[in-house]
């Protein structure tokens, strides 16, 4: 591996400049024991910025560790909230793999749950504004939680079914609207009762489709 041959020529390097050092003491006439002090002075300063650099990557070592630990741990409450498997990392890996694809799951993860709580909370705002026209009971799902794909589906198919009577019970108001209107003008008839004034006056869109209301009109159509 070219780090390997890297590391003997630091080591050839290091070889040279003693040999280097050790001429030009020989040369000036050092004695020996001066030169055991020069020697001991060059190994403490390369024993300290080795032993500073090993640090430094031990340290990186550790960081890295902690971040595999804190992204295992929070994988595993995101599977639980999104209700999927454990999510199981390739243990073959280096360290360094293992942590970005380690954070790289965690961001894929957080995605998928603020898409389904962003979702959740659409659905929730229509089915409210179909529950106040329909005058019926909002879909019945906790809020805080974050709703399985199997949840989101089902309450997508409910609003569709919301929908489909909303539009099936405005085409009957429509019609009946019309239908009454047209009678009591040839009835000359005025509406006196509020909800008479509320079918044949109210805006279509402001007029609550419940069932009971449904049924009145009905009732109100025979009646007239």
């Amino acid at each position: 591996a070219l780090s390997e041959v890297l590391a003997a020529e630091a080591v050839s390097c290091l070889n040279r400049a003693m040999a280097a050092l050790r001429d030009i003491w020989e040369e000036i006439g050092i004695p020996e024991e001066l030169r055991l002090e020069r020697t001991e002075a060059v190994k403490k300063h390369i024993k300290s910025l080795l032993d500073m650099m090993v640090s430094e990557e031990e340290s990186l070592k550790e960081r890295l560790l902690k971040s595999i630990a804190l992204c295992r741990k929070e994988l595993d409450t995101l599977c639980r909230e999104l209700q999927l498997d454990p999510f199981e990392a390739e243990e073959q890996s280096t360290i360094l793999q293992m942590e970005k694809d380690l954070r790289a799951r965690v961001e894929v993860m957080l995605k998928q749950k603020r898409d389904r709580k962003q979702e959740l909370k659409t659905l929730q705002e229509r089915d409210r504004d179909l529950c106040d026209i329909l005058c019926t009971t909002p879909f019945c799902i906790d809020s805080n939680a974050v709703p399985s794909l199997e949840d989101l589906d089902r309450y997508r198919r409910h609003l569709a079914s919301l929908t489909a009577e909303k539009e099936q019970r405005r085409e009957q108001f429509v019609s009946s609207k019309r239908q009454i209107i047209l009678l009591m003008e040839e009835l000359d008839h005025t509406p006196d009762t509020s909800f008479e004034q509320d079918v044949v006056c109210e805006d279509e869109e402001a007029f609550c489709l419940s069932e009971d209301n449904i049924a009145a009109l009905q009732n109100l159509l025979q009646q007239v």
